[in-house]
């Protein structure tokens, strides 16, 4: 599942852990410290790679990519 393996990719890659605990999918992910500018752009890597999304510039902001939910509703709006 897409949430899943997103999930599972910003835990392992930011927060260091598999915990699911650690993150909540409503997080802001730079309000909460779990990424800068740098990993929300790997974040964005990673987006158009396992879920063939090509993310546009103008789409790079917070309402589309700072928290799982944003992120899962994105890609189901894009696909």
């Amino acid at each position: 599942m897409m949430k899943d393996k997103l999930r599972l990719y910003i835990l392992e890659n930011f927060l260091f852990t598999d915990d699911q605990s650690e993150l909540k999918d409503d997080d802001s992910f730079m309000d909460q410290g779990i990424m800068d500018s740098t990993g929300i752009l790997e974040l964005i890597f990673f987006i158009e790679d396992e879920f063939s999304v090509k993310v546009e510039n103008e789409e790079m902001i917070p309402e589309n990519l700072d928290s799982v939910n944003r992120v899962v509703n994105f890609i189901n709006k894009k696909q």
